[in-house]
């Protein structure tokens, strides 16, 4: 795939009638209207992705998008990049926060290695591009050619996953130094300073604080990034190869017609350059939860989606998506019960 071929994508315009046809359902269910909230939106958009009234959700999936960043030699992280292929190994074991929630409601984690540090992890879905980026603060983080090849396999693996018969995918990723590239990439997209759109992380002193701030700050600057900037290049110059690798999930969601659930901040400045890359692709993201990075409420804005849950979260690895899918397996409960207010002998409630 050509950068001009992934440009070229089209995306179809979810049904709005069958998005009509599912809030009728709603509204048909012995309820007070509107009384799902959010929810009963949300589903409006399932449906008119699917392109049917029928909703089920039990095929549920989360891609964790595993990769180390050059930049981490900077001095940026708490961690060493070490710390990358522990936590991947052990969600291949089932034993991290995400695992142990997904398998409480039944959700596939699918982790992938998109370019983590070092030697191939035993029985981890290999999607490697290279082990590890460039660090962005000296040159490029990617090639032109290895952006669009973790572009291509997050695309590939929405399309496996579909073909499976999921019917909603999460997006989680784990990778030492990605809030950095996040914060990065958010300053060009949004047009703001550092300062304004970079947090802590996983817990950062004032010293290393300033220091993040200030590779984010010339890295831009040196790049010529701002927020006309090409997408792209934003991603390739300062991104890294799991939110490449997500933004490639959010236009395979487009694509292949799955919503794409979002987690915190990585996840939503990787669905915005999905988003700037192929349009048409916010018409398929669900936001999960409001993180606790400074720049999350500005990309969801950007997104024109709202998240469900506001809990000060920013543990990453696709918790708030996984939190969000148990959410809506209960809401599912209740579209798919249909409990009609004839069957209770009451009047339907009318919208005036």
């Amino acid at each position: 795939m050509t950068v001009s071929e992934l440009k070229e994508i089209k995306i179809d315009k979810p049904s709005a009638e069958t998005a009509r046809e599912v809030k009728e359902r709603w509204d048909s269910i012995a309820k007070p209207l509107d009384g799902m909230g959010k929810f009963e939106d949300i589903f409006c958009r399932i449906g008119a992705i699917n392109g049917s009234p029928d909703i089920d959700i039990s095929k549920k999936a989360l891609i964790v998008m595993c990769a180390d960043n050059g930049v981490v030699a900077e001095g940026i992280s708490q961690s060493g990049q070490e710390v990358t292929r522990i936590c991947a190994e052990n969600m291949v074991e089932g034993t991290t926060s995400v695992c142990r929630m997904a398998d409480r409601i039944g959700v596939k984690v699918v982790a992938a290695d998109i370019g983590i540090a070092g030697d191939r992890i035993k029985g981890i879905r290999d999607l490697r591009v290279r082990p590890g980026t460039e660090n962005f603060s000296k040159k490029p983080a990617m090639t032109e050619a290895e952006c669009l090849q973790a572009i291509e396999n997050g695309i590939k693996l929405v399309k496996e996953l579909a073909d499976e018969g999921y019917r909603l995918i999460g997006t989680g990723e784990m990778g030492i130094g990605n809030t950095t590239t996040t914060s990065a990439m958010a300053a060009a997209f949004l047009g703001l300073s550092a300062d304004e759109v970079t947090g802590r992380g996983a817990g950062l002193d004032d010293e290393r604080l300033l220091r993040k701030k200030e590779i984010i700050s010339e890295s831009v600057k040196n790049y010529g990034l701002d927020e006309n900037k090409d997408a792209f290049e934003v991603l390739s110059c300062v991104g890294g190869l799991d939110i490449a690798g997500l933004a490639g999930v959010c236009i395979g969601g487009a694509k292949y017609a799955v919503p794409i659930v979002l987690d915190g901040v990585i996840s939503c400045v990787a669905a915005l350059a999905a988003e700037r890359m192929v349009s048409g692709v916010k018409d398929y993201l669900i936001a999960s939860h409001r993180s606790r990075e400074k720049a999350a409420s500005m990309l969801m804005e950007k997104l024109a989606v709202e998240p469900v849950i506001d809990a000060d979260m920013a543990l990453g690895e696709g918790t708030g998506a996984v939190m969000m899918m148990g959410l809506l397996d209960m809401a599912s409960a209740v579209y798919r019960n249909r409990r009609h207010f004839e069957d209770i002998n009451i009047a339907q409630y009318k919208r005036y």
